[in-house]
């Protein structure tokens, strides 16, 4: 089956060794300019999606629909964001869905937000927390030049007091003392649902874990994800790459119960 772009598709243009990646929505007599050359919308359109285009300066690329870890590795930012790594086991565990409600602490530059509107689809709702003004700007902004920003509810506040939602599917806590929030994330979360969060260091990973069964969860984890890129030209003889992004983070993955004791 051929699909071809039309008006209002996100496309992504991709150089031939894919060092140069530009996104963008198509529009009716848009232009796209790069320092690779410019790109009119109208040339763009009802192309088979893998067409190769070139720009005005005879640029060659090709033409794909960005996935999801694309759009997040693109995204402009203001604060470090969650890896595509992370994100991909995070929305597993999570096990978020089609029409769920989602509640994120700490949208940062709204990597995440991205992935969970996304999954969510457009009968769901992504709750997104944070405190600073200026951070949630541009995530905003990120969100709206994808087209996402109707799935996602933004809330300039501190999470002390606790979420307005209830009975919510699943929720993130991308804090840096995830601990003093757990009797309101609790509260927010619907019975036997899953809480996450993303902590740099071991101490902050023991301090959250001591705090897990009095406040109503059961059967944390916690895990790391590492991963190794390699080489793939065949004249490099395929092997890994000189560098790799390894720790970013620990993920930390508990269950919402109905009593305030879970080891008993």
């Amino acid at each position: 089956m051929t699909i071809y772009t039309q008006i209002g598709d996100l496309i992504q243009l991709r150089s031939r060794r894919g060092g140069h990646n530009f996104v963008f929505t198509l529009q009716a007599d848009g232009r796209y300019e790069t320092h690779k050359g410019i790109f009119n919308h109208t040339d763009l359109l009802d192309l088979p999606y893998g067409s190769e285009v070139k720009s005005h300066l005879g640029r060659s690329f090709f033409i794909t629909k960005p996935t999801t870890a694309e759009l997040i590795e693109g995204l402009k930012r203001n604060s470090q964001i969650m890896y595509p790594k992370d994100i991909g086991i995070t929305l597993l565990k999570l096990g978020v869905a089609p029409g769920q409600t989602i509640i994120e602490a700490g949208t940062g530059s709204g990597g995440l937000t991205l992935a969970l509107a996304q999954a969510v689809g457009p009968s769901g709702k992504v709750h997104s927390y944070d405190r600073r003004a200026e951070v949630q700007s541009l995530a905003r902004k990120n969100l709206s030049q994808l087209g996402l920003d109707s799935r996602v509810e933004f809330h300039t506040q501190d999470i002390t007091a606790g979420f307005a939602q209830t009975d919510v599917d699943a929720l993130f806590l991308d804090v840096p003392d995830p601990w003093n929030y757990l009797a309101q994330a609790h509260a927010a979360l619907v019975g036997g649902a899953v809480l996450g969060s993303l902590l740099p260091t071991m101490a902050q990973v023991l301090e959250l874990l001591g705090c897990v069964h009095r406040h109503g969860f059961a059967w944390p984890e916690t895990i790391e994800i590492l991963l190794r890129p390699y080489k793939t030209e065949p004249a490099a003889n395929v092997r890994p790459e000189d560098r790799m992004v390894a720790h970013t983070g620990y993920l930390t993955f508990m269950r919402a119960v109905n009593y305030p004791n879970a080891d008993e």
